[in-house]
């Protein structure tokens, strides 16, 4: 049996297996996507993730790497699942607010979650439930689960064992390498029915028999899903326009976790004073902290050799050791890639009111990517999908 696929945490690492997945994202990926058949064969999939996640390579390099080999008509599906993450994100830096309410109902029901027990045997694989207690061990082990293989397991968390969703996000969040505030935190929404309301996500013995190719075939599963409830969805509100960047401006780059290639945000004539990569992302797991910490050292590397600055590497975003940095650099301006609604970008908020005090500008640049694609995230998803062709013929 092969071991259990891995994830070297360096953008090269990330765009060798874009260019060995390229060749299958058509007809087989479509056809295939879907069975999970272990840890040790996932052929079927991409297997980038964490590595898009933290833009070791970016949404833009992964659509015009399989566009080059394929049609558009031929690489749909794989277009749209690179898609999906761009429109959850979108979706909530439209709606920040659902953000704020998973946070506030997470530590609420976390202090008042009595029985301990039985959420610490879910998380450590040790319900009885086939499957389940295999994807969960998974989880922790490896930093990585199919998307399917997520679905079903929040499914039988919520409706199968009641355990509260947002436990189940945290834990997801916790432990996932691609972990991400706005996929994670909706998807889980989804499968409860607060997402799209009154639609919820069953799992059923039979559909993970199916595409677990028979290794799988648990007993007892919830036979109906009924729709979590909560206060209405804010309507979406205005985003923030891009703000423009003058190149020979000094500045001070910060790098964060959320965007690990700022080689293409920024001009290539920008020429930093220094840079700050950050190695937290406000959550991870042994495993995920590790990952980011050894990317924010490529990231490093990356950045000295590309701006020809001095980078260095933090553990945590402090408001004090932004300033000095700053004063250090002899700038009154710090530079980063837009840090989308997220625990990056409430470190960010925290640290504003020390930045201001110190007459500090801090200036988020925004990809054209999502400049383009987020404000078309009002609705759901398959009105999202239907600018993804027009969008991506005019725009790149």
């Amino acid at each position: 049996m092969a071991a259990p696929v891995s994830f070297p945490p360096m953008r090269d690492a990330g765009l060798e297996r874009l260019q060995a997945f390229v060749p299958r994202a058509g007809a087989d990926y479509a056809r295939d996507r879907n069975a999970d058949l272990g840890p040790d064969a996932r052929s079927n999939v991409s297997l980038i993730s964490p590595y898009l996640r933290h833009r070791l390579i970016t949404e833009h390099e992964v659509v015009s790497a399989v566009l080059a080999q394929h049609s558009f008509s031929a690489d749909e599906k794989f277009v749209q699942e690179v898609l999906w993450r761009t429109y959850w994100k979108g979706w909530l830096e439209l709606r920040p607010a659902i953000w704020d309410r998973y946070l506030r109902e997470r530590d609420a029901v976390r202090a008042g979650f009595s029985d301990t027990k039985r959420l610490a045997d879910a998380e450590r694989g040790a319900t009885g439930i086939d499957g389940f207690d295999d994807w969960a061990r998974e989880l922790v082990a490896t930093g990585y689960l199919h998307n399917h293989a997520r679905m079903w397991f929040a499914s039988i968390w919520i409706f199968t064992l009641r355990l509260p969703w947002t436990l189940g996000a945290d834990f997801f969040l916790r432990h996932l390498l691609d972990g991400d505030p706005a996929s994670n935190t909706l998807s889980w929404r989804w499968v409860a029915g607060l997402q799209t309301l009154g639609k919820t996500y069953l799992a059923t013995a039979d559909n993970i028999a199916r595409y677990t190719g028979g290794r799988f075939a648990p007993q007892g599963l919830a036979t109906s899903a009924a729709p979590l409830t909560e206060a209405p969805i804010p309507a979406a509100m205005a985003l923030t326009a891009p703000v423009p960047f003058d190149p020979e401006t000094p500045a001070l780059l910060l790098v964060t976790p959320e965007d690990f290639h700022p080689e293409t945000v920024f001009a290539p004539r920008q020429r930093f004073a220094g840079a700050i990569v950050l190695a937290d992302r406000g959550s991870g797991g042994e495993g995920g902290r590790a990952f980011v910490a050894a990317a924010a050292q490529d990231c490093a590397t990356r950045v000295e050799a590309h701006f020809g600055c001095p980078a260095r590497v933090i553990a945590m975003l402090d408001p004090a050791s932004l300033v000095a940095a700053a004063r250090a650099a002899q700038v009154a301006m710090i530079a980063t890639a837009s840090v989308p609604v997220g625990h990056v970008a409430d470190a960010l908020r925290t640290a504003t009111p020390a930045l201001q005090a110190a007459e500090i500008d801090l200036v988020q640049i925004q990809r054209p990517w999502d400049t383009h694609f987020w404000p078309h995230a009002k609705k759901g998803f398959f009105a999202f999908k239907e600018q993804i062709p027009r969008i991506l013929g005019e725009r790149f």
